[in-house]
C-alpha cells in the first residue's frame, strides 16, 4: 500500500511539474496570442486529474480498506505471526465504505511466545456483524515481531493456525494439557448431556474450575456416565449448564477420560 501511494504521489508530481514547465516555457504562436495561454491549454487537465486521483488512492489504500475489498491481509502482515487478540474496545473512525463503518479495535494480544502486548487494528465491519465485535471476544490476529503496536485480524481462513495458537495458550496457562488435546484430535467425536455441574472454587488465570457429570453417547447409541473437571472462562459457563448438549471426544480404550469442546466466542 505504501508503494502504491508513493507511485501515485510521483505521478501527480510529474503531472503538475509538466504543467508548470509547459506554462512558463510556452511561446505564443502569433503576436495576438497572450503568453498566459500556456496556463489554459489541455495540459491544465493534468493537475486536475492528479489532485482528484491522489486522495482516492490514499483513501482506498487506507488501513483495513484494502482488506475489505480483497478479503486478504496486506502483504506486510500476510506472513506475520499468529497471535490471539482479545478485544478491549471498539470505536468507529467516522469513515464508511459502501455504508459499512471502519472501526478501530484495541486488542490485548498474546503472542506465540506467551508474552502479551497492546495493539490496534482498523477494519471495515458490516453493520450486521458490528454487534458481534464486543469486548472480550477473542480473534486470531497477525502481527510483526518488531512492531507490536499494530495488528491485522487474520483473514487467511487458516483455522488450524488459529486453533494451534489457542491450544498453545491454554497449555501455557495450565488450562489444558497436551494429553487432552491429543484425545480431542484422535478421539471419537460424539455428544454428551450435562447431568450435573459443581464449582470446585479453584481459579487459574481467570478461568474457574468446574466438575461436570456427563452422559456420553457411544457411536452404537449406548451411553456411559463419567465426570470431567475443566477450567472455563466466565463467558463459556453458560454452555455447560445442566441439560445442555456439548461436543465430546474420548478414546474407546479409556472411557474415563472425556474431553469436551466449547466455542470460544459463544
Amino acid at each position: 500500500m505504501r508503494k502504491i501511494r508513493l507511485v501515485a504521489l510521483a505521478l501527480a508530481a510529474a503531472a503538475i511539474g509538466y504543467y508548470v514547465y509547459h506554462a512558463v516555457t510556452y511561446v505564443p504562436t502569433s503576436e495576438y496570442e497572450s503568453a498566459g495561454m500556456g496556463w489554459v491549454g489541455f495540459e491544465m487537465a493534468l493537475p486536475i486529474i492528479a489532485l482528484t486521483l491522489v486522495p482516492i488512492v490514499f483513501a482506498f489504500t487506507g488501513e483495513g480498506i484494502a482488506a475489505a475489498f480483497t478479503g486478504h491481509n496486506s502483504s506486510e502482515f500476510r506472513a506475520g505471526l499468529t497471535g490471539l487478540g482479545t478485544v478491549e474496545s471498539v470505536r468507529q473512525t467516522g469513515l464508511t465504505v459502501n455504508d459499512q463503518p471502519q472501526v478501530r479495535v484495541e486488542f490485548s494480544v498474546e503472542g506465540v511466545d506467551g508474552k502479551s502486548f497492546h495493539a490496534a487494528a482498523k477494519l471495515i465491519v458490516p453493520l450486521t456483524e458490528l454487534a458481534l465485535l464486543r469486548p472480550g471476544v477473542v480473534l486470531p490476529v497477525r502481527y510483526l515481531p518488531g512492531r507490536t503496536d499494530k495488528v491485522e485480524v487474520d483473514l487467511s481462513g487458516d483455522a488450524s493456525a488459529a486453533q494451534h495458537a489457542i491450544n498453545e495458550s491454554l497449555i501455557r496457562k495450565g488450562i489444558t494439557t497436551a494429553h487432552k488435546l491429543d484425545i480431542a484430535e484422535r478421539g471419537i467425536a460424539t455428544q454428551a448431556v450435562v447431568q450435573s455441574l459443581s464449582v470446585t472454587g479453584m481459579i487459574r488465570d481467570g478461568y474457574s474450575e468446574v466438575e461436570l457429570g456427563l452422559v456420553v453417547t457411544r457411536p452404537d447409541g449406548s451411553t456411559f456416565a463419567t465426570r470431567v473437571t475443566k477450567f472455563l472462562a466466565p463467558s463459556t459457563v453458560g454452555q455447560v449448564q445442566v441439560g445442555r448438549i456439548v461436543r465430546a471426544h474420548y478414546l474407546p480404550e479409556n472411557e474415563s477420560e472425556v474431553v469436551i469442546a466449547l466455542a470460544v466466542n459463544a
